[in-house]
């Protein structure tokens, strides 16, 4: 595992504790734990034989004795700005003296200004060969901002290292090949992929990498669990395996194997707290399904995705009646972003999608499949429940700017000035949106009830709401004030659901909160 990349690591990881935030970014459409390649190669061929057989004294042993050699370390450098302390040390000469800088400075006499300095960082990862052609799948953030990859295989001198470039980085799945620029006389060998889609918690895995840069080090446990969302970026999330099998530092990129010594995964985090920076017995896996389908693109460097512009939620209990909905199936459309595929064809927060390019959605989670796995530029029906009733929309899907969309996520600004209104059995704090609160949310429009505060452990907490969020409307009643809200929020008897258009940055979303 990178050393550059610990706060980001653990940070990241920290943020997966919450399940219910985890559950929300999970939803977030366009970032599916799958995205089918969409070009004319093939991906790599896979086993889904079933796994059969007996487990023996030797088992382990050959699966390590078989792959071990298709895995390979990897070292990279990379630079790094370096802040300059300086000030804070009563100037440069004083800094110098304690910390023995050699910076040159500029216009003589020591008046300069110090030019910014940058250090080479040195990291450690993992990776496994796929291709005797001298391709390589390790983890996105092993070489990202690498400027130095050097590839060492099994078997030879420690310090027998090869140049590797980056062919493809994926983000959303933390997945990257690269290539040896420069390669071994002697044939590379292939690690083989399985079936990840066949894992169930309780079977046996086998861990291959170089932990804390002990090269080639083998660890065995079993899957611990299966679509535990995992956080690779700003609002979004991919579905990984869990596994007690031991994961540290240095194993990110490396291979998890099933017994018969197929790659049903890519190691890529442990989950760790504040006492213990290693395994703790919980470490996560991209499937290799997920990966194996995007291979053909990142051996063209560009990974191509598709994307209506809405962000999803599941269908509450209970709720089903109220959207006019036979049972759960569905995706609940919470918000829809500006000037996206969404808003051209009409689709509204509060919308139910049920079906998309001719076949039934049953959940969220396949709805954000087929939508990622669709060619940007392609027209697909889309029915969905509005009002209680079924009504299909016809959507061009857009391609996916991860970049853009990240920067938009970041945006928004939740200071909403004192209270007025109290609504009983939600747990909020509503006010009517001043001059001052709309400069400061940024709002267009000054009618709403602005939520200022919420209790904890309520259910406006439990759904999701944040001080800051604007309530325009509570089912089909638009709000114009603190006072209209608490009014119709008041009518909605004890155990039903409200269903509220609220913006947040600028953006209108749908919330489903129940009441108490």
């Amino acid at each position: 595992m990178s050393n550059r990349r610990n706060t980001w690591f653990y940070a990241l990881l920290i943020a997966m504790t919450s399940a219910a935030a985890a559950l929300v970014i999970a939803s977030r459409l366009g970032l599916a734990p799958e995205s089918a390649a969409q070009t004319n190669a093939a991906a790599p061929p896979m086993n889904s034989a079933p796994l059969t057989g007996p487990l023996t004294a030797s088992t382990f042993r050959d699966v390590a004795k078989s792959v071990m050699p298709a895995v390979v370390n990897i070292r990279t450098e990379s630079r790094q700005r370096q802040q300059d302390l300086s000030e804070f040390f009563g100037g440069s000469d004083l800094f110098d003296r304690f910390f023995g800088g050699q910076e040159p400075r500029g216009g003589g006499g020591g008046g300069g200004q110090q030019r910014p300095r940058d250090r080479v960082v040195q990291a450690a990862g993992t990776g496994f060969i796929i291709d005797k052609a001298g391709f390589i799948l390790t983890n996105n953030h092993v070489v990202d901002e690498a400027t130095t990859i050097k590839v060492s295989l099994y078997g030879e001198d420690d310090d027998q290292e090869y140049d590797a470039k980056v062919i493809g980085r994926d983000p959303l799945t933390d997945s990257a090949l690269i290539e040896l620029t420069e390669k071994p006389d002697h044939t590379l060998p292939e690690a083989k992929f399985g079936d990840s889609s066949q894992m169930q918690p309780g079977d046996w895995v086998m861990a291959i990498g170089n932990p804390f840069g002990l090269a080639h080090t083998v660890s065995v446990g079993v899957i611990s669990a299966l679509e535990r969302p995992f956080a690779v970026a700003e609002g979004r999330s991919a579905q990984v395996l869990q596994t007690d099998a031991a994961i540290n530092p240095g194993n990110s990129g490396g291979p998890l194997l099933n017994l018969r010594g197929e790659v049903i995964g890519i190691n890529t985090a442990i989950y760790t707290d504040a006492r213990q920076q290693g395994n703790i017995g919980i470490g996560f896996a991209i499937p290799s399904n997920t990966v194996r389908e995007l291979l053909p693109q990142l051996r063209t460097g560009k990974i191509t995705r598709g994307r209506i512009g809405v962000s999803v939620g599941p269908i509450q209990r209970g709720t089903e009646d109220e959207f006019g909905l036979k049972d759960r199936k569905g995706a609940v459309v919470q918000s829809v972003a500006p000037d996206s595929a969404a808003s051209r064809a009409g689709l509204e927060p509060g919308d139910v999608i049920v079906g998309f390019g001719g076949k039934p959605v049953t959940s969220r989670d396949e709805l954000v499949r087929m939508v990622v796995n669709t060619r940007p530029g392609t027209t697909v029906p889309l029915r969905i429940m509005r009002d209680r009733q079924e009504r299909t929309l016809s959507i061009t899907v857009d391609e996916l700017d991860l970049e853009a969309e990240t920067a938009v996520a970041r945006g928004g600004d939740r200071d909403a000035g004192p209270a007025q209104e109290t609504s009983s059995g939600f747990g909020i704090t509503l006010q009517n949106v001043t001059p001052e609160i709309a400069r400061r949310l940024r709002l267009e429009n000054r009618s709403g009830a602005v939520i200022t505060d919420i209790e904890q452990g309520s259910p406006a907490a439990r759904a999701g709401l944040q001080p800051g969020d604007v309530i325009v409307r509570v089912g089909r009643q638009p709000v114009e004030s603190a006072g209209d809200a608490q009014r119709e929020l008041a009518r909605i008897a004890s155990g039903g659901a409200a269903f509220l258009r609220i913006i947040r940055g600028g953006q209108e979303t749908f919330v489903t909160v129940t009441k108490e």
